[in-house]
């Protein structure tokens, strides 16, 4: 960062501490974070060792998602429903208005710990991924006025779990469109596939707290002295929304299954999870992989990434929609002729 830009961003902590009633003349480190691929986030130290993340989105005038506008919304919902359930993660302490000038910001504690990696033995991990289970199971039994995204980037909350689902799809098969993203398939075909299973989606009947972004960058593990290492909190809830606790479940076996995860499976279960995967469970985890990784295939071109990245996501994520979209299509017609002869 240039010398301008450490000064904005000094200036800019020092405002947002002040405005959270913090004095600002104790604030006495700031780095960047690195780790995200949207937002600005910096770790405000203070002068008695206390520590803040400060979250800032870009300008309305970078390019984006339509889901992603007023993200900040959503994550402080998240941050104040986990607080809620008991369930480790940041404590939102001043979210900044976003007018047609500013666009917002958050400011939060910091958790303890590191974003989880290779370093844990296979024994800490099969103990991490229960008590993660555990945490899980707690936020889905946290409910919500209505399905959809708290931010109302694609509207207001709807009643039933198919309009909020469609809304949700329709945006980014329209985003693809807009930014002539690289699918696998033509979109128009993607769109086909995955209406013809949204009737699986009228088993949804509660809005619940659903994260959406657990991948081991966003889980982080403390090692306190002489203990075993442990949750240290769930981070970076702005993708967050009220809809089916079942789609928590793709970005925690990214790119996998999560049926394998038998440690966070037994933790989840043990928490009063269901974890059931019959039919229609399925085939809505799969309309939910693949609602995920249309976002990651189109967003590589809003954030411009390289060519190795582009490169990633084509080998590894390109190959997982065109099976989430065939496990669709296999598993629609048998959810319709379920259907119609149960009516």
């Amino acid at each position: 960062m240039d010398q301008a830009g450490t000064s904005d961003s000094w200036r800019r902590a020092r405002q947002v501490l002040e405005g959270a009633r913090l004095a600002p003349d104790r604030l006495d480190r700031l780095r960047p974070l690195t780790g995200g691929t949207y937002n600005t986030v910096e770790e405000l130290v203070l002068t008695d060792g206390s520590r803040y993340v400060l979250k800032v989105p870009p300008a309305a005038t970078v390019p984006g998602l339509r889901h992603e506008q007023r993200l900040l919304l959503s994550e402080a919902e998240f941050y104040r429903a986990a607080a809620g359930a008991g369930v480790p993660a940041p404590h939102v302490l001043a979210l900044g208005g976003y007018t047609d000038t500013a666009p917002g910001h958050l400011l939060m504690t910091a958790c303890p710990g590191e974003p989880w990696n290779g370093s844990l033995t296979p024994t800490e991990q099969a103990s991490l991924r229960a008590e993660l289970g555990r945490h899980l199971a707690r936020l889905h039994e946290v409910t919500g006025p209505g399905f959809g995204y708290p931010s109302g980037a694609l509207g207001p909350l709807v009643p039933d779990w198919r309009t909020a689902f469609t809304a949700m799809t329709d945006a980014v098969l329209e985003d693809a469109r807009h930014y002539r993203a690289r699918l696998p398939r033509p979109v128009d075909e993607v769109a086909r596939t995955l209406r013809s299973a949204h009737g699986a989606l009228d088993e949804v009947t509660v809005p619940c707290l659903v994260h959406f972004d657990l991948w081991p960058g966003n889980i982080l593990v403390d090692r306190p002295a002489g203990e075993a290492p442990r949750i240290g909190g769930l981070i970076d809830g702005e993708r967050m929304f009220w809809g089916d606790p079942l789609a928590d479940f793709v970005s925690l076996a990214l790119l996998g299954d999560i049926k394998r995860d038998e440690a966070f499976l037994a933790g989840y279960r043990e928490a009063g999870g269901r974890g059931v995967f019959d039919g229609p469970a399925r085939l809505r985890l799969a309309l939910y992989r693949a609602y995920l990784y249309l976002i990651m295939l189109t967003e590589t071109v809003p954030r411009a990434v390289d060519a190795g990245q582009r490169r990633w996501v084509q080998e590894n994520v390109a190959p997982e929609l065109v099976a989430a979209l065939e496990e669709i299509e296999k598993g629609a017609p048998a959810a319709s002729s379920s259907s119609r002869s149960a009516s």
